[in-house]
Formats: C-alpha cells, structure tokens, sequence
C-alpha cells in the first residue's frame, strides 16, 4: 500500500491548462514581468482577451503540494488564415520544464482546428531555449527586426536587441 505522504507522491507536480479568462490579467501580467521589459500589465493583457480574434491559455501547476499556481500562459491573435503569438512567458521556476511546449502545442492544435494556415511570432535572437523550441516544433526564420526590444536595452545603454521573425505552417 502506498502512503499519502510517499516522497516520491509528494513531489509529483503536473502542468494542466485551460483556456485564458479576463480574471487571469493580474496574473498573466504577474508572470511576462518574469521575462519581459517591459512587461505588460492587466489593462493591457484585458484589453488584448476583449478581442474576439484573441486567445491564450494558462498553464497551471498542481501536485499534492501545490493547488493550482499559475506558471505561464499564452496570447495568440488571428486573422483570416494567419495568426501570431503576441507573447508567451513561463515563469523563472519552471523554465525548462516543458511548460512553453505544452502551451505552444496546445494553441497549434487549435489553431488547427480553427483552420489557420500559419503562424509566426517574433523571439529575441539570444533566447535560445526558445529559439530550440520553436525550430523542434517546425518554425523557420522569415525576416529579422533589428531593434525590436528597444527599452530594456536602452537603460542598460545598449542599442536594441534584434527579433527573429519566425513562422510554421499549422495545416
């Protein structure tokens, strides 16, 4: 018989997601501060969800210690055949732990349902975790924006850093 309070019982953990809602802005904007400057706040993030071409999910963090903690989340706009991710942050603790492809193959599946041909999304020429990633998940480089992260960059008195334009075919 195992035991309820088995170590290895313990330290399970397992990322489930569902889709975004308004009442998640605080905490979507809570996580991008992790990764982004700037990050976005909730007006920002609740005026993005108000659109009805707009989509994201939560990834949520469960296991017999933890109770639902929000780890990363998705945001994603279509338009016709073509859609983009708009941003996807994962928090600092659970980089690294496959919560970024969870959420990435879970908006291609639906993308795919929605009948969307492609999508594309712009990530920092230095990240290459998720560089990794999204060439693993079939993305291909289609243009560069030199200066595209402009203000973290400039109080660090550094000009700004360069995004890859990448996109994949969804069907």
């Amino acid at each position: 018989m195992i035991s309820f309070l088995n170590p290895a019982r313990l330290m399970h953990r397992e990322i489930l997601l569902r889709p975004l809602e308004e009442q998640d802005c605080v905490v979507m904007s809570d996580i991008h501060v992790t990764g982004f400057d700037p990050a976005w706040g909730p007006e920002d993030m609740m005026g993005l969800l108000r659109q009805s071409n707009v989509f994201g999910f939560l990834a949520v963090e469960t296991g017999a210690l933890i109770r639902h903690r929000p780890v990363g989340f998705v945001l994603v706009r279509h338009a016709a055949d073509e859609a983009e991710i708009l941003t996807i942050a994962v928090t600092s603790q659970t980089r690294g732990r496959g919560v970024g492809r969870k959420l990435m193959v879970e908006t291609l599946r639906k993308l795919y349902a929605d009948r969307i041909d492609r999508l594309i999304l712009e990530v920092d020429e230095n990240n290459q975790s998720a560089l990794h990633l999204y060439r693993q998940l079939g993305f291909e480089q289609v243009g560069v924006r030199k200066g595209y992260y402009t203000h973290a960059e400039k109080r660090k008195g550094v000009s700004g850093g360069t995004a890859l334009v990448m996109a994949c075919n969804v069907r």
